[in-house]
């Protein structure tokens, strides 16, 4: 995987609140709601999983802030212009 791949920018924008579990959490969330690699995730598979990270994240703490934070920075991640491949 390379190193400024989107999928390790996720996981590193989600490790600041899950810590060492982030890559599994966000590996689960792709496989099991897109069907798809975590290292073929594109901005526009982002979007559609930021709808189900957001309400997980959501359960595991009280503080819709740290939430909507968090949700902030994976939106900015998604609407980032991208080199083609």
């Amino acid at each position: 995987m390379k190193a400024n791949s989107l999928y390790k920018q996720v996981v590193d924008k989600t490790a600041v609140y899950l810590g060492p579990a982030a890559d599994l959490f966000i590996t689960r969330q792709i496989v099991g709601h897109l069907d798809m690699a975590p290292e073929k995730l594109r901005a526009q598979d982002l979007t559609e999983i930021i709808k189900w990270i957001k309400p997980a994240i959501a359960l595991l703490t009280d503080s819709p802030v740290l939430v909507d934070k968090y949700i902030d920075s994976l939106e900015k991640l998604a609407s980032q212009p991208r080199k083609a491949p």
